[in-house]
């Protein structure tokens, strides 16, 4: 399995990129593992969806970004997609620890949790879309209670702030993730830029975290490398070039992402609701296209398995949880609140396949994803501008 970039945990992954700045900035208890300057103030953009890959390949359309590819890339973690990947670098932890374990994963009543929406999500039969918040029956505070990294920074005196769009404001993902901070709603990139450079020019200690979504949103629609994402690429390059002219003095920013991504072709995908081997003994199916958690009946999980194994085969690896957890996949510490939010059968694909399901007809039709371990998507820059 030469194709999977697995996680490891040698200071130089999502989880590391907070502490890190805290270090830089000489905050107490925090040390910088990744390499960032000194500084008093410091930011974190995440570009949703730019691998450091996707970088490199594009660089034409991203000169100046190309150019501050300097630094070895960051890993993600498991599996790659923005849930999890977000919560990595908000709480500083691995996904076995924080918990928030895919796109889509087990929750404690009996259904899928879609932490988007901090919702359950549909499973077949349902009506198309049906989802039930669990904002008060699991909130976020009990499925994620580890303190953030941002409540950290706060209680060392740090100003703390996310820029992040006005929509977010109290959803469940940011409840669990980023609570703690001083949540300043976004529009446009105008505001995105605006609101960076107001926290960075702050007499300090002052850490800001800032999002920006489109780049992930074009992949998806159209394919990574499509003209509207390559024109998207451009535009955020000419923002990162307006960020570095105008940083104030004695402050870093660093643009990262959560995860790369891969051009699919929706008429290769394997099907998992027409193909009776990989319904038998499945009571849940959860994850993304490109990674599923597959939780089983009492007594299937050997059964499951080996059908799982037999039908993706070369498309892909199929392992348990357990074999996921040993390896390494979710973090060096997997709690007991979070091992029955990750399946029993994991099957994760290469290249550009997928595993598609009618209860996400929308997810399943677009042509770009990423979720699992290959380079493209595992693989994220981490430029730094100032200091």
């Amino acid at each position: 399995m030469d194709w999977i970039v697995a996680p490891d945990h040698d200071g130089r992954a999502l989880p590391d990129v907070l502490p890190s700045l805290l270090g830089a900035m000489g905050v107490a208890g925090f040390a910088d593992t990744i390499g960032f300057p000194d500084c008093r103030t410091a930011g974190v953009l995440l570009i949703d969806g730019l691998g450091r890959d996707l970088l490199r390949e594009h660089a034409a359309d991203a000169p100046f970004m190309a150019s501050l590819l300097t630094l070895p890339p960051l890993k993600a973690g498991f599996p790659t997609t923005t849930v999890t990947s977000i919560t990595s670098l908000g709480t500083g932890l691995c996904a076995g620890e924080h918990g928030l374990v895919g796109y889509s994963f087990a929750e404690p009543s009996g259904g899928l949790l879609h932490p988007l929406s901090w919702a359950t999500h549909g499973t077949v039969g349902d009506s198309a879309g049906s989802r039930r918040s669990l904002l008060d029956q699991w909130p976020p505070e009990q499925a994620q209670p580890t303190p953030t990294m941002l409540e950290r920074a706060a209680a060392a005196g740090v100003d703390v702030r996310t820029a992040v769009p006005a929509e977010f404001k109290n959803t469940g993902l940011t409840r669990a993730a980023f609570r703690g901070a001083v949540f300043r709603g976004l529009h446009a990139l105008g505001d995105l830029a605006a609101e960076l450079l107001t926290a960075l020019g702050a007499d300090g200690p002052g850490l800001c975290y800032g999002y920006h979504g489109h780049l992930d949103l074009l992949g998806h629609m159209h394919g990574p490398g499509s003209l509207p994402w390559r024109l998207q690429l451009t535009l955020l390059d000419q923002l990162v070039a307006t960020l570095a002219e105008r940083l104030p003095p004695a402050a870093v920013l660093t643009v990262i992402a959560d995860h790369g991504m891969v051009q699919v072709d929706p008429a290769e995908a394997v099907d998992a609701d027409t193909d009776p081997a990989l319904q038998a003994g499945v009571r849940l199916l959860g994850g993304e296209v490109r990674a599923r958690h597959v939780y089983v009946e009492p007594g299937a999980l050997t059964d499951v398995h080996s059908a799982w194994q037999e039908t993706i085969g070369e498309r892909g690896v199929v392992l348990t949880g357990e074999q996921a957890i040993d390896e390494g996949w979710f973090g060096p510490v997997v709690a007991d609140s979070v091992r029955p939010r990750i399946g029993d059968v994991l099957a994760i694909m290469r290249d550009s396949g997928v595993i598609r399901s009618v209860v996400e007809p929308g997810e399943s039709a677009l042509r770009g994803h990423h979720g699992s371990l290959t380079s493209a998507e595992q693989l994220v820059p981490v430029l730094v501008l100032g200091g």
